[in-house]
């Protein structure tokens, strides 16, 4: 019997940021020849691990061992040194140097034996890619060949691919996994990071489940299947745990027409989205970061365009709209990054939450007016602080997120669009959010819910569509909306519906 050689030892890896406790004691081993996926929703601490594994990160607590030497003082330097080499989701190239500048720079050897050895390499893995060509002319697919050579050219013998096929055609994604297995069978050991579970299968030889920052289900991938990959990703005892504390009742809407109707639209990141909503519910995308739920919601707003298709307004089309008229015929949104795109940071919390009204009472808004409005939506809304004429940035999270919503509110809007409406904030916090949303509901409003959280959209949604890779692919009634269904959603497994159909 052949023995084989471990390349790395991860032993009870713990990193807390700030008061957040990301990683809770992992660990992981990886030898050779073995592509071992690891999984896990958004936030479960993929990303986090491996960045401690190529020394972006230092790690709390635990133990890195690289072919059985335990390292103490550990960097990005030493880990490319060691063999161990990241292929980014993101290739990181510079875009007006050549693929041959991009193979040499950083190398202390002679450029043309690292010329070489690319053509070789290139050559031996049976792609085709001219080094004479700029970064920027390479497709992502190539971009992302130019990461895995630069890793073999430093002689990696643990490649880390991050989210690998997310952007590769099927034909592409097959030349990647012919790859994989060339690599696999010289010897190298692959951490593959994915959400797509049909890829698990098809690749590796281990598979690891990672929730809330912990090693649930590790082993050989043989002894799993696809419905015991989802549960291990579930939280304990999580069935149907909302049901006492937010009331949904089924309605029938045969005879009521929506207040927001999508008809098969297209556009950068999606394709044929069909889906509904009425007065007074919460309707979720669910999926997982990078699915296209963001980029729907933009194309819906008027932030990005809507190539095919058509967006309605209670029976007016909206697909051609601007911000500004999208806003005025009802329709407010409420941005995932609060920071980049929610708050006016340097401004007051008086002029955030009155920023949208000043048509109204003419470009100058009336001090009075203002300060009557941003009262009334302070105690309406239970934000907490010291004066109106604060920075807002002075808030906490949860408070400057409660301003977004009072300007948005201060709009009278009749639907809501809310992108991961409690991202960066407490518990506390997080708790007010919702009440808030229970009580819009209540007074009529319509919210469409984009969250990664899948407990979140789980407890708040009346009826959720499934956005998975850029369609959506399924469609999840009240009596249908639980944490294994909502999960099976997210990662594309849910077999309960294959696309919306409406009534």
């Amino acid at each position: 019997m052949v023995s084989v050689r471990n390349l790395v030892k991860l032993e009870n890896i713990q990193k807390s940021f700030n008061q957040n406790k990301v990683l809770k004691g992992v660990s992981l081993e990886i030898a050779e020849s073995e592509v071992i996926s690891i999984i896990g929703g958004n936030g479960a601490g993929k990303s986090t691990l491996m960045k401690i594994l190529t020394g972006v990160y230092k790690a709390d607590d635990g133990t890195i061992e690289i072919n059985s030497e335990k390292i103490h003082q550990y960097n990005p330097r030493l880990a490319h040194e060691k063999g161990i080499y990241l292929v980014p989701q993101e290739p990181l190239l510079f875009p007006n140097m050549t693929v041959e500048q991009n193979l040499t720079i950083g190398f202390n050897k002679d450029k043309s034996d690292v010329k070489e050895q690319s053509k070789n390499l290139i050559e031996e893995l049976g792609w085709d890619i001219d080094l004479n060509r700029l970064a920027n002319s390479l497709t992502i697919a190539e971009q992302q060949q130019l990461e895995i050579i630069k890793g073999l050219l430093r002689e990696a013998k643990v490649l880390i691919l991050d989210e690998p096929t997310s952007a590769l055609t099927f034909s592409e994604t097959k030349s990647l996994f012919t790859v994989i297995e060339k690599l696999k069978s010289s010897g190298v050991g692959i951490f593959y990071i994915t959400h797509r579970l049909d890829e698990v299968f098809q690749i590796s030889t281990h598979a690891v489940i990672l929730r809330d920052g912990k090693v649930t289900l590790k082993g050989k991938i043989e002894k799993f299947t696809k419905e015991m990959l989802i549960k291990g990703l579930l939280p304990e005892g999580n069935e149907n745990r909302y049901k006492d504390k937010f009331e949904k009742k089924l309605v029938n809407r045969e005879n009521e027409e929506p207040i927001l109707k999508v008809e098969n639209i297209s556009g950068d990141g999606f394709r044929n989205i069909s889906f509904d909503v009425f007065k007074g519910e919460v309707v979720g995308l669910g999926g997982l970061v990078g699915a296209g739920r963001t980029e729907i919601a933009e194309a819906i707003y008027g932030i990005n365009q809507v190539s095919s298709g058509k967006v309605y307004l209670n029976g007016d089309d909206i697909t051609k709209l601007g911000i500004n008229e999208t806003i005025e015929s009802g329709l407010s949104y409420i941005p995932e990054d609060r920071f980049l795109h929610g708050i006016f940071s340097i401004s007051s919390i008086r002029n955030n939450i009155t920023a949208q009204i000043i048509k109204r009472q003419g470009f100058f808004l009336k001090k009075k007016f203002e300060k009557k409005v941003t009262n009334e939506y302070v105690e309406r809304l239970s934000i907490l602080l010291s004066n109106q004429e604060d920075e807002i940035k002075s808030l906490s999270g949860g408070n400057q997120q409660k301003a977004v919503i009072a300007r948005i509110l201060s709009t009278n809007p009749q639907l809501i669009i809310m992108d991961e409406p409690t991202r960066g904030i407490d518990a506390a916090a997080r708790s007010d959010i919702y009440s808030i949303i229970t009580e819009l509901k209540e007074q009529g409003y319509s919210i469409l819910l984009i969250s990664s959280d899948l407990e979140e959209i789980e407890r708040i949604s009346d009826r959720i569509f499934g956005i998975y890779r850029g369609v959506c692919n399924a469609f999840l009634g009240l009596n249908e909306i639980n944490a294994t269904n909502v999960m099976k959603v997210a990662f594309g497994t849910y077999e309960g519906s294959e696309t919306y159909v409406e009534n």
